[in-house]
């Protein structure tokens, strides 16, 4: 039942308009236009569409059937356009998989034209909901009104993609993509959230100075707070992200990890000719003894074991990045712990196979030179006092506790405000009378940062009118709600594309790539669907000469460098390069 086997030959359909009289007259055929279409149902196919006229007032009538299934003077259907876009932002399907799924359905299609419907989709939904803010503004007053959060993402060299959004409704409100997060960039997008929507109840963000300050200037004396997360974030990477460089480079420096890596595998040389020696030390460690028949072996079976856990140490997180996980710090306490525990081997009196040195005696020899590095030692004892406070302050504030495992989309316990506001009370002021604290400058700094941030951080509930009556909202301790948007779009970029980078994928995206994510919100599709069935109807109301403005905008808007010119750029004797050139090319031309 396919539309290639339903239409083996390409069919041609016959449009006109259903209105036949204007101004008390019949209508007249002005033209008769044709051109090849393709739709979902049917595939490719000829369309003939008979263009009438009213002689009297010089009115138009086109084919409203036709209007509704393909843009006037395009290819390709609604369907296909919808199909492509979200196959691309939603699916994550790559060209080669939407090609192969269209010929299925009898449409041929390039690379560059699924690029050009991709692009055409954003436009198209961006009218849309543009179109639908009224309905949106009233749909978010009935509720209350909106909590804002705010929040940016870029790659390198890329621009920031930032994005407003409301934690109620989880509805994307607004994109723009920024060459930087200053004031003066913010401003213009913020006021044009407020133009829409008008002022939120609170704003949500991290610890930017350029969102604050933008934030402060357009909405002056909105209640605005920080995202816990992020708070600790800082607060850890200023308080120990010093001795986590160190450690990090003598460890490097002494290259433990790829010796130790070296080593296992020669462990694993030996072991293999034993099938099953390892899954016979974890048989012993159950029963609680030896087996006399792999007695001889066991000792290169234990270093093995052993220096694998050790190495297991990086990746033992929970999945919150740095300063909540400390993957060189666990590396080195795991170093230390085999060193000290090798030792102990040493001395146990175990038979050791013929030929081959003691394991336990080689894994200290390797570990020696790393364990007595006292720089490395200092360091470690420095951190490992500086995590210890630093984990006080996360159970105070009852977010990303080291009990938890739930990583970035940690949004804290559901915790009272005022309780976690008095347990961060309680922890300042010990570390203010303890003089080991109080008096050091780094800890001094860390109650600087908590006392600057004070009132954005314990935000009290928000009493609204709804069309319920009176409602208490608590805004969201944590900007996780933006910060999962965003890796979304990294894990949908690496799922359709392979790569992790999303330099260049940011710089060719629309600012407003980010509303797809909402077409998933049951809510908000039936607000921008303004009452239609489907998107193909939706899509269709829009006017099609502003859907070409805008694509102009687009391509004018694009800072594209050619790509001859962008290699030429990178080098740093560009300008004594071409003065050199163009001094021997016109010295050349006077000597002809």
């Amino acid at each position: 039942m396919s539309a290639s086997n339903l239409f083996p030959e390409k069919p041609t359909i016959y449009f006109a308009s259903d209105i036949s009289t204007c101004c008390n007259k019949s209508l007249q055929v002005q033209k008769t236009r044709s051109r090849t279409v393709a739709t979902l149902d049917i595939g490719e196919f000829g369309v003939r569409e008979t263009v009438l006229v009213c002689k009297e007032c010089d009115g138009i009538y086109i084919s409203d059937e036709l209007s509704k299934l393909v843009p006037p003077r395009c290819k390709f259907g609604f369907d296909v356009l919808i199909y492509v876009g979200k196959a691309i932002f939603l699916q994550c399907r790559n060209d080669k998989e939407i090609i192969q799924q269209l010929w299925s359905k009898n449409i041929r299609i390039s690379s560059s034209e699924i690029a050009y419907l991709a692009k055409k989709f954003i436009i198209y939904l961006a009218l849309a909901h543009r179109q639908s803010s009224r309905k949106i503004k009233k749909n978010m007053a009935i509720r209350g009104g909106y909590i804002l959060h705010l929040d940016a993402t870029c790659d390198g060299e890329s621009p920031h993609l930032m994005s407003g959004l409301d934690e109620i409704t989880e509805i994307i409100l607004h994109n723009v993509k920024l060459p930087s997060e200053s004031a003066e960039k913010i401003i213009p997008f913020l006021r044009d959230i407020k133009q829409s929507y008008n002022n939120p109840l609170a704003v949500v963000s991290d610890m930017g100075k350029g969102i604050s300050n933008a934030v402060e200037k357009v909405f002056p004396g909105l209640p605005q707070f920080i995202c816990h997360y992020h708070f600790l974030r800082d607060i850890g990477g200023d308080l120990f992200g010093e001795e986590n460089d160190i450690i990090r480079k003598r460890l490097t420096f002494h290259g433990i990890q790829g010796v130790l890596r070296t080593k296992i595998k020669q462990f694993k040389k030996i072991i293999d000719i034993h099938p099953g020696l390892v899954e016979c030390l974890s048989t012993n460690l159950e029963n609680g003894r030896i087996e006399q028949s792999t007695l001889e072996q066991m000792p290169v079976a234990t270093a093995y074991t052993l220096a694998l856990w050790a190495l297991e140490g990086k990746k033992q997180t929970h999945g919150y990045g740095f300063p909540f996980d400390r993957p060189y710090l666990v590396f080195y306490q795991r170093l230390k712990t085999l060193f000290s525990e090798c030792q102990k081997l040493q001395k146990i009196s175990m038979p050791v196979q013929t030929g081959n040195k003691n394991p336990f005696f080689v894994v200290c020899k390797l570990l020696r030179n790393t364990i007595s590095d006292t720089t490395l030692r200092k360091k470690v004892l420095q951190m490992q006092e500086k995590v210890f406070v630093f984990d006080k302050l996360r159970k105070a504030m009852r977010i990303a506790s080291p009990e938890q495992n739930q990583g970035l989309n940690d949004d804290g316990e559901d915790a009272d405000i005022k309780t976690i506001k008095e347990g961060v009370k309680n922890f300042r002021n010990r570390l203010l009378k303890d003089a080991r604290f109080s008096k050091n400058k780094d800890y001094k700094k860390m109650i600087e940062q908590i006392n600057k941030y004070w009132k954005k951080l314990f935000a009290d509930s928000i009493t609204v009118e709804t069309s319920q009556g009176k409602k208490t909202i608590q805004p969201q301790r944590t900007n996780n709600i933006l910060e999962r948007f965003f890796r979304d779009i990294r894990r949908r970029h690496r799922k359709k594309s392979g790569t992790n980078s999303l330099g260049k994928t940011l710089k060719a995206m629309l600012a407003d790539t980010p509303l797809v994510y909402n077409l998933e919100n049951r809510e908000y599709l039936d607000i921008l669907l303004n009452g239609k069935a489907t998107l193909e109807e939706r899509f269709a109301e829009i006017d099609s000469q502003t859907i070409r403005e805008e694509l102009r905008k687009s391509r004018d808007d694009s800072e594209k460098i050619p790509p001859k010119i962008n290699v030429l750029i990178k080098e740093q004797q560009l300008p004594q390069k071409l003065v050199q050139f163009f001094n021997k090319q016109m010295k050349a031309h006077t000597t002809e």
